[in-house]
C-alpha cells in the first residue's frame, strides 16, 4: 500500500489572520505548563512507541466489527441543526481517556514488530503525552477499528495490510484522541490520518462556507496527492473534498466552499486568503490534520498555521504528523494538542536498509556524459538539481539526447507541473529532473534510482531526496555525483546522515553505470 505525496513550491498568501479566537489557544490542563512540555519530552524520547519495519500479514478471513469504530469520548458529533454552533471561543474541550479504543476492558494497540519503550516520568505539573498498550495479533484494518464502509475503498487502493504508523496510531485516532505521529515521508501517514478524519465526519453534512474537516500541508503537489487518497474514502462515507492552494484562480475553490464541502485540503497561505475574503470559516471544524509539519516550518508557514489553529474550535481533534520534532514542531504540538497519543515508526534521518548508496567521483568535463548515461536506463528514476535553472537545463539536455525526461520546479505553471508529474507517474516519461523543494512531496511507485546531480546542501536534504526510492520495503539505489574537490564536503554530508556509501572513480562507459543504472 502506498500513499502519495508530491511537492515543489507552495503559495503562501499574505492575507489577514483568520477570524476566530485571536488570543493564543489555552486549554485547561492538569496542573501548570511545566518546563519541557509534553511534545518537547517526546523529542527527547519520552513516552514514545518505536516500531520496526517488519510486518506480518493478517488473515484474509477477518470480519469487520459492526461500524468498526472505537469509542470517542463524547461520541461523534452530528451537525443536523439540533446542536448549537461551536465558535472558536465558545467550545470546551471534550473529555478524553488516557488510552486508545477499549476492547473487552483492555487498552490495546496493534503491534507490527513493535517494542514499547517504558514511559519516562513526566513533570508533575504537566499532563504527559501517553502511549497506548499494544493490541496483540491485530493485523487488518478491520481489527484496528476501521469502519466497514471504508474497507472496500482501502482494498481497491491496494491497502490490505496496515503499515506500522497506521497500525500504531489508528486505535488512538479512531478513538478520538489527539495524535502526534512521527515517521519519514512514505511511511503511510496519509492513510493513517485519512481514515479517522473520514470516520469522524461520517453521518452529517457541512454548511456553506463551513467545512468540518481540515488538512494543512505545505505544497500544491502534496495537496493533490493527499486528495487522491482521501477522496475515495470520503466518497464512501458520503463526504466531499476540495483542494485549496495558490497559483490558480479563486473561483473553483470559492465555489466548492459555497456548496458546503466537507473536507478542505489546504496550503496555509491560500486558506488565509479565502478566510479574509469571507469564503471560508473554521468555526465548525471537527478534525484538523497537520501533514509534513516540519516542511511547513522549513517554508516559514508556522505563524499562519498557528493563526489557523486558533480559529478552529478548541474541542476539535488534532492530528499532527511530522518527520521530525525540531524547528518549532514540538512547541506547536505542545500548544495545540491535548494529551496526544505519540506514535513513531522511525526517525526521519534513519537510513533505509533496502537502499544502496554510491558516490561517483567524476571529472567536470565528463560529468555531462555520465549524467546522460545514468538517465538512459530502462527504469523510472529521479535526478535532483540544486536550482530551478539546473532542473530545466538538464531536462532539456536529456530530451535532446532522446531521453524522455520532464522537469519539476517552482517556476512551472500549475498546469505544466501537473502534466509533467502525470507523465512521470504513468511511465510516459521515465526521468524526472526536480529541485530540492520538490523532494519532500514526490511519491511515485517503483522509482528504482535517485541521482544527486551535485551534493545536496545539507544532510536532511540528502535523506529526503533519497527517500523517493526504496519505499515501503522496496529496493532502491542512490548515486551522488561529486567532483574531486568536493570529497570533504560529501564525507561530512554522509557522516551527518548516518550513511555508508561505496565510492568509486567513474568515467563514461564504466560498467558500474550500467550495473547500477540499468
Amino acid at each position: 500500500m502506498n500513499e502519495q505525496h508530491h511537492t515543489p513550491s507552495a503559495q503562501h498568501g499574505s492575507g489577514p489572520a483568520p477570524s476566530g479566537s485571536g488570543a493564543p489557544r489555552r486549554r485547561r490542563r492538569r496542573g501548570g505548563r511545566g518546563n519541557g512540555g509534553q511534545a518537547a519530552g517526546v523529542a527527547q524520547g519520552t513516552a514514545q512507541t518505536t516500531r520496526g519495519s517488519a510486518q506480518t500479514p493478517g488473515s484474509n478471513g477477518q470480519t469487520p466489527r459492526g461500524n468498526g469504530q472505537g469509542p470517542r469520548g463524547n461520541g461523534q458529533t452530528s451537525r443536523t441543526g439540533t446542536q448549537p454552533d461551536r465558535g472558536a471561543g465558545q467550545a470546551t474541550r471534550r473529555p478524553r481517556g488516557t488510552g486508545g479504543p477499549q476492547r473487552n476492558g483492555t487498552d490495546r494497540q496493534t503491534p507490527v514488530a513493535a517494542t514499547t519503550a517504558p514511559a519516562a516520568a513526566a513533570p508533575a505539573t504537566k499532563a504527559p503525552a501517553t502511549t497506548v498498550t499494544p493490541l496483540p495479533g491485530a493485523t487488518t484494518f478491520a481489527e484496528l477499528g476501521v469502519p466497514a464502509y471504508l474497507l472496500a475503498p482501502l482494498t481497491a487502493s491496494g491497502a490490505v495490510v496496515p503499515f506500522p504508523i497506521q497500525a500504531d496510531s489508528l486505535p488512538s485516532s479512531l478513538g478520538g484522541r489527539d495524535v502526534l505521529g512521527r515517521g519519514r515521508t512514505g511511511s503511510g501517514k496519509t492513510i493513517a490520518f485519512a481514515l479517522p478524519l473520514v470516520a469522524r465526519l461520517h453521518g452529517a453534512r457541512s454548511r456553506p462556507h463551513q467545512p468540518r474537516g481540515l488538512v494543512l500541508l505545505p505544497t500544491r503537489e502534496l495537496a493533490m496527492q493527499v486528495e487522491r487518497t482521501v477522496k475515495p474514502l470520503a466518497a464512501a462515507a458520503g463526504l466531499t473534498t476540495t483542494t485549496v492552494f495558490g497559483g490558480v484562480g479563486f473561483g473553483a475553490q470559492q465555489d466548492a466552499l459555497r456548496a458546503g464541502v466537507d473536507i478542505v485540503i489546504a496550503c496555509p497561505g491560500r486558506l488565509e486568503d479565502l478566510i479574509a475574503r469571507g469564503a471560508c470559516k473554521l468555526d465548525r471544524i471537527e478534525v484538523t490534520v497537520l501533514d509534513e509539519a516540519d516542511h511547513m516550518a522549513d517554508l516559514g508557514f508556522l505563524p499562519g498555521v498557528r493563526r489557523i489553529l486558533r480559529a478552529t474550535p478548541r474541542d476539535g481533534q488534532r492530528l499532527l504528523f511530522s518527520a521530525t520534532l525540531d524547528k518549532g514542531i514540538a512547541v506547536l504540538a505542545d500548544d495545540f494538542l491535548t494529551d496526544p497519543a505519540v506514535h513513531q515508526v522511525d526517525e526521519a534521518d534513519t537510513p533505509v536498509s533496502t537502499m544502496e548508496h554510491h558516490v561517483f567521483t567524476v571529472d567536470a568535463e565528463q560529468r555531462g556524459q555520465i549524467i546522460r548515461e545514468l538517465a538512459s536506463g530502462t527504469g523510472r528514476r529521479i535526478l535532483f538539481a540544486r536550482t530551478k535553472y539546473g532542473a530545466k537545463r538538464w531536462a532539456g539536455t536529456l530530451r535532446k539526447a532522446g531521453i524522455d525526461a520532464v522537469e519539476l520546479h517552482g517556476n512551472l505553471a500549475q498546469g505544466a507541473r501537473e502534466r509533467n508529474l502525470a507523465a512521470f507517474s504513468s511511465g510516459e516519461a521515465r526521468v524526472l529532473v526536480a529541485t530540492d523543494i520538490a523532494a519532500r512531496g514526490i511519491h511515485v511507485d517503483d522509482v528504482e534510482l535517485v541521482v544527486h546531480l551535485e551534493p545536496p546542501a545539507e544532510h536532511k536534504a540528502y535523506v529526503h531526496r533519497s527517500g523517493r526510492t526504496a519505499r515501503a520495503g522496496s529496493n532502491g539505489t542512490v548515486i551522488t555525483l561529486m567532483l574531486p574537490e568536493q570529497a570533504d564536503e560529501v564525507r561530512k554530508l554522509l557522516r551527518s546522515a548516518g550513511i555508508t556509501a561505496t565510492t568509486a572513480r567513474i568515467r563514461p562507459g564504466d560498467p558500474a553505470i550500467r550495473k547500477l543504472a540499468g
